[in-house]
């Protein structure tokens, strides 16, 4: 390794941080994935799991069938400095999402919190291109970065009541899609009809984590007709292969 070996951090006894400096950006990212497909490849016995977030990867490893040293040996036997790396996202996702007021009920609130309208706060979200960085907090929460400075506000003073599945939130310089209802303190933007988890399909997750997304604004009548296509099964989001 040179000098941009990452750390690593013990997380209990059995898990290891790999942590890649302290900035969110695709490069960073980038070494945190190309980490974790090495290992994969090396199928080593008692990785149990890897879970990769914006600029680290935990891997949860059993100590009685896999030593922490030779994880360690491993991780920094692996080449992963920058120079040899692609931020290139191998796929484009295209996500429909309707910004009606009703499903984005807070616009209103962001348009007061930045100066913008409501059809530049829309022209915004749905005209940049995000990167998947990571699933978490619940499964299949998706969290996209490259939000658009002008929509970068904090979240909410104080959690609402819960949001509904599926709502594309905004919040912290961030943007994501939800799966499940729950209590947030982030601002409702609108919906997608997309299940980007379903426990039933195989992948359980819609899309990977380093994929490039985008969402295309559809009105109301055509959110609940895709919706009943995506309530029976269908994946109604369109994928590109870009590599």
């Amino acid at each position: 390794m040179n000098s941009t070996a990452p750390r690593l951090l013990d997380a209990g006894e059995a898990a290891l941080v790999v942590e890649f400096g302290s900035e969110v950006d695709p490069a960073t990212n980038e070494r945190v994935l190309a980490l974790d497909r090495a290992l994969a490849t090396l199928a080593l016995p008692g990785l149990r799991e890897t879970v990769p977030t914006y600029r680290s990867l935990m891997i949860h490893y059993d100590p009685l069938l896999l030593d922490r040293s030779r994880l360690v040996d491993a991780v920094r036997g692996i080449e992963i400095a920058p120079p040899a790396l692609s931020c290139a996202p191998n796929h484009l996702w295209t996500i429909p999402c309707c910004y009606d007021p009703e499903l984005g009920e807070d616009i209103a609130a962001v348009a007061a919190m930045t100066g913008l309208s409501a059809e530049r706060i829309v022209a915004l979200h749905a005209g940049t291109t995000y990167r998947v960085y990571m699933y978490g907090f619940a499964p299949g929460f998706c969290y996209l970065g490259g939000l658009p400075s002008e929509l970068a506000v904090s979240r909410r003073p104080t959690p609402r009541p819960p949001h509904p599945p599926n709502t594309i939130l905004l919040g912290g310089g961030l943007t994501l899609i939800t799966t499940f209802a729950m209590p947030t303190g982030w601002w409702l933007l609108g919906r997608t009809p997309e299940r980007m988890f379903a426990p039933a399909r195989e992948p359980n997750f819609l899309v990977d984590v380093g994929d490039a997304l985008r969402f295309a604004p559809v009105d109301r009548p055509a959110f609940d007709a895709l919706e009943a296509r995506a309530e029976n099964g269908e994946i109604v989001s369109q994928r590109e292969r870009l590599r």
